[in-house]
């Protein structure tokens, strides 16, 4: 019998091969190792059942690795068709469908540890070892005691642990309480205790500066209790945060538990603290009443991990109790009563920023997930999910997984398994997600779903939105797209019938939006010079909030210290020799360095133009790194952070960022459009806008309404605490109505301001549209293969008029990573008819598979 698989190779189709026949045939979506040339490589079983015809030769399989569908057959199906809508191989599809430790063919990657446990016969041993033991276990009369004397101090003690423990305590738990290895070997040889290995799943959730609240820790715990046992306030605070940490699935440092810093925590001085709160070698036990430097340091954290936890809700806390709003309950009950049909709907939550969206998220999901189906949450950003992760999570407990590119390897196996083993209820992710193997899915959340980082920039180049709703329509599930600021696409769709629309024009609280001020720059350099970066509104407005200890966003999405060099002499730039872009400059002093943002070239800066020798450079434009200069040269005592790419390259650097701005060690926090998203700071009270129409000037026909979002969705990060917010939007087009009404936050306005635009230019929504983009190492060849296509799709039109055809033209980024680039553009309102007509042309032209990006509905045309 035959099978068709994709393979994970870029624009290959379905690949068939032959399976033996004293082998079962594999189902679809079970992994299979197939040759591939000279290679062999892990490929989804897509199709299957069909005979081989004779005299025809087919490869066969190498291997079945899945005697069941390792992917579901509706993701298989939803990928095949987010393949084809996008005009992508199938194979393109296949990363998103398998976690990487998964794609090598590796069947069982779960990770294991080492768990001992008392056998009968330690037991007995034990009992013979410890005075008055026997009483407590159940000695028998016969029982060894000549072995049980020979038993070591490590070894009694290994034992009197695992004896207070039945279910086993892992190796490594034993080890952190001073139990070396070879002890535990050779209790095992002797047959007292018994070694397994447990699966482990690895956990994103655990906080990476601490040890989950485990075996380890509740050990340490119990000596920390002891020792304090004499005192009821103390006694009565650590047992509370060993059951919030139960409860929570919090983490607590294993050391803090076990040092003096529970005692100082809680009291002054403990007159005999005894040994078990030693601090080890490198720390003495705690004297009475001499707290030291690192004691009181460590005391600190302790007591901040306490008020964490005690923040901290149960899993199984009612959020019912939590007050709605009447816009809340209204939209909440609107919402139930589409769920309640159990049919397709889309419905659009059209609410402005600090509204409560989350809390119907939560609460919307909880009625779902009571009637045995599964929630899908899907967010835009990386940085976004740790935080709305962890509030289901401590809605719904351990029944959430997480699924995002951030994760290790081995994080995304295991958290992939569990969703696939049907051990969640709710998954949480970015657009990758929306692939996830989850099952009976009752309800799909898109947050922020306007954010072009539900774009893919590689082949498919999905939107993570649209394929969410496909996904939906075929569950039977809700769809609630969620956003302050709605993609054009998605409000026309509500304004025009086919979504329903909910409206939530109130902050929660009654908190006023944020006042918004304009300032002019026109007018700023004419009064201070052309080099102003900051105006006098903003530098006042940031030292009055620092005076006030509240916090600040400063934003300007443009990154690096200065966006070109500029040559007096002979009006040259520096260039990227690849890209058609100016470099930009990164860094200060003899760290300075001049960079392309797109094929990431790095050069000196250099002394004299390049172009005609001149001597005279002069550095233009300001980015990301000379706000921040700015800002710390303003207020020379404030804790300045910034949050761009190049700050955050490394893992985990950017939730220690975002953590300690959120904590208060961070007063001023610069950054891109990342910290416009979602985010929620109460006691950020200004928001700053520097060169808020940096956008404006780009050659997409989206530039305003991005323009509009951005600020409109930085604007609502200020005052959504006790204290009122305010922004200042620096411009030097205050007359453009998308700057306009945003600061007014009328989106109504601008959408029908920019509609008459979409439908005068023939824009989405109101046509369909299709981005071209064919690339060749000369221009020529770039417009002529780009021509050739355009001619075959008039061709294919044949007079009809069904869609337009643009083009060619050198696109707006002409030149990329060394090679030219024309473009062509495809509108028409029969979308299957423009794709058809697409790939037809595409067929005649398989020379160019390589070489040509084709975009469908696009969010920029660059």
């Amino acid at each position: 019998m035959l099978i068709s698989v994709a393979v994970p190779v870029p624009h290959l189709d379905l690949l068939t091969y032959s399976v033996p026949d004293d082998e079962p045939l594999p189902p679809v979506g079970a992994r299979v190792l197939v040759p591939l040339g000279s290679r062999v490589v892990t490929g989804i079983v897509i199709e299957q059942g069909r005979p081989v015809e004779p005299g025809i030769e087919v490869k066969p399989v190498r291997q079945i690795l899945d005697a069941e569908a390792f992917v579901p057959q509706d993701v298989v199906d939803l990928a095949r068709w987010t393949a084809e809508y996008y005009a992508a191989g199938v194979g393109d599809a296949i990363p998103a469908l398998l976690p990487p430790m998964a794609r090598g063919g590796r069947v069982d990657a779960h990770r294991t540890t080492r768990v001992a446990a008392i056998t009968p016969a330690g037991i007995e041993v034990l009992a013979s070892a410890v005075s008055g033991a026997g009483a407590r276990v159940g000695l028998r009369p016969d029982a060894d005691v000549r072995s049980a004397l020979r038993l070591a101090a490590r070894q009694r003690e290994a034992l009197e642990l695992l004896a207070g423990s039945p279910a086993g305590i892992p190796t490594p738990a034993l080890a952190a309480r001073g139990i070396p290895a070879d002890t535990v070997s050779r209790l095992a040889r002797s047959g007292y205790i018994s070694i397994r290995h447990d699966r482990v799943d690895r956990d994103p959730f655990a906080d990476k500066q601490s040890q989950p609240w485990g075996a380890a820790s509740r050990l340490r715990f119990a000596s920390a209790r002891r020792a304090v046992a004499g005192s009821a306030e103390a006694a009565a605070g650590l047992e509370e945060i060993r059951l919030k940490a139960d409860a929570t699935g919090g983490c607590l440092s294993p050391d803090a538990v076990n040092k003096p810093a529970v005692v100082h925590a809680f009291r002054p001085a403990v007159p005999d603290a005894g040994p078990a709160l030693s601090g080890g070698p490198d720390q003495p036990p705690l004297k009475p009443g001499v707290p030291t430097a690192r004691t009181v340091r460590r005391g600190v954290e302790l007591r901040r991990s306490a008020e964490a936890l005690a923040k901290a809700e149960s899993p199984h806390d009612n959020r019912n109790d939590r007050r709605l709003t009447a816009e809340q309950a209204n939209a909440l009950d609107r919402l139930h009563a589409i769920a309640d049909t159990g049919r397709f709907r889309v419905a659009l939550l059209h609410g402005v920023t600090g509204s409560g969206k989350t809390e119907i998220y939560l609460r919307l999901t909880a009625t779902v997930c009571r009637r045995d189906r599964t929630a899908l949450i899907l967010v835009p950003e990386i940085a976004l999910t740790p935080a709305v992760a962890g509030t289901f999570r401590h809605q719904f407990g351990d029944r959430v997984a997480i699924q995002h590119s951030g994760l290790s390897a081995g994080e995304r196996h295991d958290q992939w398994q569990r969703i696939r083993r049907g051990a969640v209820d709710v998954v949480v992710g970015t657009r990758s997600a929306v692939f996830a193997p989850l099952e009976r899915v009752g309800v799909i959340i898109v947050d922020e779903e306007h954010d072009a980082s539900y774009k893919q920039d590689e082949s498919p180049r999905y939107n993570g939105r649209d394929v969410a709703i496909v996904r939906a329509q075929r569950a039977g599930a809700l769809v609630v797209l969620g956003s302050a600021t709605p993609s054009m696409e998605s409000y026309h769709r509500a304004m025009t019938g086919k979504y329903d629309r909910i409206v939530l024009e109130r902050r929660v609280l009654d908190r006023p939006l944020a006042a918004v001020t304009v300032v002019d720059m026109r007018e700023e350099y004419a009064a201070d010079g052309p080099d102003v970066v900051l105006s006098r509104a903003l530098r006042d407005a940031i030292r009055s909030r620092l005076d006030r200890r509240e916090q600040v966003l400063v934003l300007l999405n443009r990154r690096g210290f200065a966006t070109a060099v500029f040559c007096r002499q002979c009006a040259g730039t520096i260039d990227c020799p690849n890209c058609s872009v100016s470099l930009v400059i990164h860094g200060e002093g003899t760290a300075r360095r001049a960079r392309c943002h797109y094929c990431n070239y790095t050069t000196r800066v250099p002394k004299a133009c390049p172009l005609c020798g001149g001597a005279y450079l002069e550095q233009t434009g300001f980015g990301t790194e000379r706000v921040e200069a700015e800002v710390r040269a303003a207020c020379p005592d404030a804790r300045v952070g910034r949050l761009d790419r190049d700050a955050i390259r490394r893992r985990g650097t950017l939730a220690a960022l975002l953590s300690r701005f959120s904590t208060g060690d961070i007063d001023v926090l610069v950054g891109t459009q990342m910290i416009a998203k979602g985010h929620d700071f109460p006691r950020v009270t200004l928001v700053g806008v520097v060169s808020a129409d940096v956008g404006l000037g780009v050659a997409d026909f989206r530039a305003s309404e991005r323009t509009f979002q951005l600020l409109a969705q930085v604007a609502g990060r200020a005052g959504r605490g006790e204290q009122a917010g305010e922004a200042i939007v620096q411009t030097l087009y205050p007359e453009h109505y998308s700057i306009q009404l945003a600061c007014r936050q009328n989106y109504p306005a601008f959408y029908e301001r920019e509609l008459h635009f979409r439908r005068a230019m023939r824009y989405p929504p109101s046509v369909s549209l299709i981005n071209t983009v064919v690339r060749a190492r000369t221009f020529s060849g770039a417009m002529d293969d780009a021509a050739d296509l355009v001619q075959k799709l008039r061709e294919a039109d044949g007079g009809r008029d069904e869609f337009r055809v643009l083009g060619p033209a050198p696109a707006p980024l002409g030149r990329l990573r060394g090679e030219y680039r024309a473009q062509l553009l495809v509108k028409g309102s029969n979308r299957p008819r423009i794709r058809a007509a697409l790939q037809a042309a595409l067929a005649t032209r398989p020379d160019l598979q390589r070489r040509i990006v084709v975009d469908v509905d696009p969010l920029n045309v660059l």
